[in-house]
């Protein structure tokens, strides 16, 4: 397998899963604060902007439209008041649950359509996926 080859099966899968995620009726970049949020916890702006690749003033933007939306919250850090922390709130949580019961359900349905040898392919390629992308959450 080539980094060609597992760019162009995730690109798809991506594809997929933003087509199957409708729940709040927010864009991909909202879905990935939102996401990235649920896993790392409080965040600042700048470092959401750039781990998600979108300018400052864009992600300011999406986040004062996210925060007018009830989904996340903004709060001072504890160590330093000027620092801003974005939080999800409870409607944030919810939406990124919703999300990713749609994907499950959908995902469910599309595994239990393929043979049993892929299906067990694909899960013991899940750890491997798993260390990938920790390998670069972790920066």
């Amino acid at each position: 397998m080539s980094g060609r080859e597992l760019s162009v099966t995730l690109e798809n899968l991506v594809r997929l899963t933003r087509e199957i995620s409708t729940a709040g009726g927010i864009s991909p970049t909202a879905a990935s604060v939102l996401a990235r949020l649920g896993r790392i916890g409080p965040t600042g702006l700048s470092e959401l902007a750039r781990r998600t690749g979108v300018s400052q003033p864009a992600m300011t933007q999406l986040i004062t439209r996210m925060e007018r939306d009830g989904l996340v919250t903004r709060a001072a850090a504890d160590g330093d008041r000027r620092v801003t922390l974005i939080a999800l709130a409870d409607l944030g949580r919810q939406v990124l649950e919703e999300r990713r019961t749609e994907r499950a359900d959908v995902l469910d349905d599309l595994l239990g359509s393929l043979r049993a040898e892929d299906q067990s392919a694909i899960a013991a390629a899940l750890p491997a996926l798993e260390r990938l992308v920790a390998s670069v959450d972790a920066d």
